[in-house]
């Protein structure tokens, strides 16, 4: 059994293809289905159900998929490795994040890069927490940052990196009688942009209402940070967004941010690796960078203010 053989079959399975698998390991179609039936032979079994076209895997084929991507993600590891000792952690770091989080990274990025110069990070985000864990599970990534509920947590090591705190976030030409912190209450009765249902931010601010006995229905939902932030600017909505999110992109304009209180909710954002020893060099490099930084301390600093020529 040879590793591009697990990597013709892994990429087969990906694929659901095999002239697009083919393509994507750089090879003929003949060269790829005659390597997956040498290691089928090999095996004495069937690993993906044939027709005219890909039919999908066996259930033998089912397995071996699960193996052949860790065996493949321990030999890449194992190559890193062996190289980090000769001239330092290199490569591309594969790095997924939720949207809420996305804001934040800048942070720990600049931590690992420092420490590592001759890294890469490639960054996905706008990855919901379930699709974090498929990717992280099947080593198509190799850390993440986000919410990760106890249900979440399987076959990952996860270490929190700090608290989310919720803020109102209000124009001022609209909305003149807010001042100080707000209650949930009194901001259940705003107009309200918030993030769509599917993103971990807005179950969290879904279930502190639910929790309070509000029923709240947002009159503009977004999957953009950015989109969020120019309906708030546009004067005629508020939205609720965590306190982290000042600091990468601070309030301009006339637009305010106030602490929600009544309660003071929170939430936990952790960094995740998978599970599985000894695993990825740059992601455990990226991990003791990130939670080195401190960040529930420097995120507790105020904003630095936006200069006048931006207002």
């Amino acid at each position: 059994m040879l590793f591009r053989q697990l990597e013709y079959f892994v990429a087969v399975a990906r694929e659901r293809h095999f002239a697009r698998a083919a393509e994507s390991c750089y090879v003929s179609q003949p060269a790829l289905s005659a390597a997956i039936a040498k290691l089928e032979r090999e095996l004495n079994v069937t690993l993906i159900n044939r027709g005219h076209t890909y039919q999908g895997l066996t259930a033998e084929g089912e397995r071996l998929v699960v193996w052949a991507k860790r065996i493949l993600a321990e030999q890449e590891a194992f190559k890193a490795e062996v190289a980090a000792v000769q001239s330092g952690i290199t490569g591309t770091l594969r790095l997924g994040t939720d949207p809420t989080a996305s804001t934040t990274l800048a942070l720990p990025v600049a931590a690992f890069c420092s420490a590592h110069p001759l890294a890469k990070v490639q960054v996905r985000s706008r990855l919901s927490t379930r699709e974090l864990h498929r990717q992280l599970r099947d080593f198509e990534l190799d850390v993440a940052i986000a919410h990760f509920d106890p249900c979440d947590q399987e076959g990952l090591q996860i270490v929190p990196l700090y608290e989310e705190r919720y803020m109102l976030l209000v124009p001022d030409e609209q909305f003149t009688s807010v001042q100080g912190s707000v209650s949930w209450a009194d901001a259940a009765q705003l107009p309200l942009a918030l993030l769509t249902p599917d993103m971990r931010i807005r179950q969290i601010v879904d279930k502190v209402f639910a929790d309070k006995g509000l029923e709240v229905t947002p009159q503009v939902e977004t999957d953009s940070i950015a989109s969020l932030y120019a309906h708030v600017g546009g004067g005629d909505w508020a939205s609720i967004v965590p306190h982290t999110w000042l600091r990468a992109m601070p309030v301009v304009g006339r637009a305010r941010a106030l602490p929600l209180v009544d309660p003071a909710a929170g939430a936990q954002v952790s960094v995740a690796i998978h599970a599985g020893t000894p695993g990825s060099i740059a992601a455990r490099a990226f991990v003791s960078a990130a939670t080195g930084l401190g960040l529930d301390e420097v995120f507790a600093q105020p904003p630095r203010p936006v200069p006048d020529r931006v207002r």
